[in-house]
């Protein structure tokens, strides 16, 4: 899940996590060329283990991200 998010905020042209919502990872998750080599069906039996949404869980992990941001370069041009 973490590279997938990843993969999404460096496409933003913010670059940033911090405007990053788990409806912008939906709408890439389902272009499958994108992020070719993350494992959907994985990342969708994780969250089903976790008991939560994929999508709630996708926020859950990008919130988690952001307080590591900066070690991440991923606060992009939004400081």
């Amino acid at each position: 899940m973490t590279g997938l998010i990843t993969a999404v905020a460096l496409v933003r042209p913010s670059r940033s996590l911090y405007d990053l919502e788990a409806g912008s990872v939906k709408k890439k998750w389902k272009d499958k060329a994108f992020a070719a080599g993350t494992n959907r069906e994985e990342m969708e039996l994780a969250a089903k283990e976790f008991g939560v949404d994929l999508w709630e869980h996708a926020g859950n992990v990008i919130q988690a991200m952001r307080k590591i941001a900066p070690e991440l370069d991923l606060v992009g041009n939004l400081g």
